[in-house]
């Protein structure tokens, strides 16, 4: 679990959003043998350290410096809090969350390009979201609208998108919806399938900011957020293009062969006996791996808003795209990474398609197999830019 954690952290160094030297020292005072009380106590006490790093730099008008320690301590607060995942929320938890906003904003004042920190009032909830510009220039600009997945948020979204977008002359606006970021930890707003209603009146707003062309308007969805952003685009025909990233379809078909069910139960299900998984439940709770612990009763029950496995579980079937998929009616890129366990539905949503598509694979061999590409997201952001780039044109 620290691994994955650890490499949550150092996947973006190449993107400004941490540095080598300073995950390896941390990592290695938590040590093979550390508990999650330590994981959190020392990626904090880097960022303590890093923040103040950044402090001393504005102060002295050092901005660029300033911006990259900021942002550098944003990361190790956010990577603080994940062991911590789950109900009742750890003050801990908030502590560094609202840490990790509290420093990335600071830095976002001394940033070499706009960053407008954001309120978005939608009947779904108020969504917290950043607009990333270009310049101060007033000129309209195609722009990437960047839904999240299942445990990132707005901060994690910018160092993975938000320069690459930039530095090719894309606004961007990056948001968190229903069961993510802030409106997941402080406000206790779990996980929707209707994500229509979610990039609508993100959309609406978008089509009223003086910055982005209303013509141009590109939709990309990245981990859960591959699943959410199609659902979403089958229904919102005001934008460009689409990429999800990895592609999907029901969560069904990633659910149900994987539960320990007859055969007969998992055709039925949800309409079993809800106390076939409780033992299982209970297996995880004492003796499970920690990073099974953590991803379904920790992270699951949490961001669902559910109370046990079997109603998590359940619950994972409201997330559907097949009956809506042949309603999407602009070009699409979809990606499938080999070795990451929910791209596997990608070719079923690109059969579906109907509109100019194109599925791009990434691969162990070049390095970047495995979950959104994360060990390769050079090779990711130039494939699907690229793409971006000749289906917008010039």
């Amino acid at each position: 679990m620290w691994e994955e954690f650890g490499r949550r952290a150092l996947l973006w160094a190449g993107c400004g959003g941490a540095d080598f030297g300073e995950c390896m020292t941390t990592v290695q005072r938590v040590g093979d043998e550390g508990t999650a009380d330590d994981w959190y106590r020392e990626w904090v006490a880097t960022a303590d350290r890093v923040a103040g790093i950044g402090d001393g730099c504005a102060q002295a008008g050092h901005r660029v410096s300033g911006w990259e320690a900021y942002g550098r301590a944003a990361t190790y607060y956010r990577v603080a809090y994940m062991p911590l995942f789950g109900t009742p929320v750890d003050p801990r938890l908030v502590h560094a969350f609202d840490r990790e906003t509290e420093v990335f904003e600071r830095g976002a004042a001394l940033a070499p390009h706009p960053i407008e920190p954001l309120d978005i009032d939608t009947p779904a909830g108020t969504f917290p979201a950043y607009l990333v510009r270009v310049d101060d220039s007033e000129r309209s600009r195609p722009t990437i609208v960047q839904t999240n997945g299942y445990d990132s948020n707005i901060r994690e979204m910018f160092f993975s998108h938000a320069p690459a977008a930039v530095r090719r002359g894309y606004n961007c606006v990056l948001f968190d919806g229903p069961g993510q970021g802030r409106n997941l930890i402080r406000d206790g707003v779990t996980m929707r399938p209707d994500w229509e209603n979610v990039v609508t009146p993100v959309i609406d707003w978008a089509l009223r900011c003086p910055y982005i062309d209303p013509e141009r308007i590109v939709l990309v969805g990245w981990s859960f957020g591959g699943n959410l952003a199609p659902r979403a685009a089958a229904f919102e025909h005001r934008i460009a293009a689409l990429v999800a990233d990895p592609g999907q379809w029901d969560q069904r078909q990633n659910v149900v062969p994987a539960l320990p069910l007859s055969e007969e139960d998992k055709a039925r299900f949800p309409d079993i006996d809800p106390q076939a998984l409780q033992p299982v439940e209970e297996w995880i709770r004492t003796e499970a791996d920690p990073s099974l612990r953590w991803r379904l009763l920790q992270r699951g029950l949490w961001v669902n808003g559910t109370e046990t496995l079997f109603d998590y579980f359940a619950s994972m079937l409201d997330y559907e795209i097949s009956p809506v998929a042949h309603e999407i009616s602009c070009p699409t890129l979809l990606t499938m990474a080999e070795g990451d366990p929910i791209s596997a539905g990608a070719p079923q949503l690109y059969d579906s398609l109907t509109v100019d598509k194109s599925l791009v694979r990434f691969t162990d061999a070049e390095g970047s197999g495995g979950h959104c590409e994360g060990t390769a997201r050079l090779l990711y952001l130039q494939r699907v830019f690229d793409w971006i780039d000749e289906t917008l044109g010039p």
